[in-house]
């Protein structure tokens, strides 16, 4: 089955990277038109663009922190204005913050992580509801991860942010669902991107992380995009409420493989 997407309008935030990047990329392969959103090194995020231009796809690159909901005002505001709103939104952008046991964090650095991976969710669906609610249609996703159900010591504030991240989910389908508007969750599992390159470019680190995954591997970011596209599509058009885990069983938690 050809799942297809053609003429809806994406947006994917914190697209010039990781998992982001290669759901812009399989979005794009899949008809939509794809604004990527960036907030650092518009260099990459112009070349994607260009890259998918040369393949005869359509594709635009805003800047914007979506931290700071004037900034995610103004990056809807040119949506409108470039492609008259959006069909798609994929809450892609995040950070995992500095790693401290909650007592001897940085209030800061507490909230940047929950700033931009909780609050920049909220401020970017809010937007798109705006414009999905009288259209009646659209499909938000938002990428959450494992650790919204798995404990991260040191990442409080990340784990904290996913698992707010997925109540939010839940209650922004429970509210658009009248609209025809889904509104799903995906959470990936130890995916290769550079984020964790200090952990699986160990050997050390990556036999202990694969101890972690049922399937003895990390996942590429491709994967996840794959999955992502099923989401968004029709295939998917009676699912709504929930996060899709794309981990390779991580969850499952592999140590009680041998028993309790």
């Amino acid at each position: 089955m050809e799942i297809r997407l053609d003429g809806k309008r994406a947006l994917i935030t914190g697209a010039n990277s990781g998992i982001g990047a290669a759901i812009a990329d399989e979005l794009a392969e899949a008809g939509a038109k794809v604004a990527i959103n960036y907030v650092s090194r518009p260099e990459v995020a112009e070349q994607m663009v260009n890259d998918l231009r040369n393949k005869g796809k359509e594709a635009i690159s805003i800047m914007a922190d979506v931290s700071d909901p004037t900034q995610v005002e103004k990056m809807f505001y040119e949506l409108d204005s470039q492609w008259g709103g959006v069909d798609i939104l994929v809450n892609n952008a995040g950070i995992d913050g500095a790693k401290s046991d909650t007592w001897d964090s940085e209030l800061d650095d507490w909230l940047k992580v929950i700033n931009i991976n909780l609050m920049g969710s909220y401020y970017c669906s809010r937007q798109a509801l705006k414009r999905m609610v009288p259209q009646k249609a659209g499909v938000i996703l938002s990428t959450s991860s494992v650790h919204e159900i798995i404990a991260w010591t040191g990442h409080s504030a990340y784990t904290t942010s996913k698992a707010g991240l997925s109540m939010l989910t839940k209650t922004l389908a429970q509210e658009a669902a009248p609209y025809g508007i889904r509104v799903l969750a995906l959470a990936p599992g130890a995916i290769k991107t550079t984020i964790n390159q200090d952990v699986w470019n160990n050997q050390q680190g990556l036999n202990d992380l694969l101890e972690k995954i049922p399937l003895r591997r990390i996942g590429e970011p491709s994967e996840v995009a794959r999955m992502a596209v099923v989401l968004i599509s029709d295939t998917a058009s009676y699912v709504t409420g929930r996060t899709i885990f794309v981990d390779g069983g991580m969850t499952d938690y592999p140590d009680f493989a041998h028993g309790g």
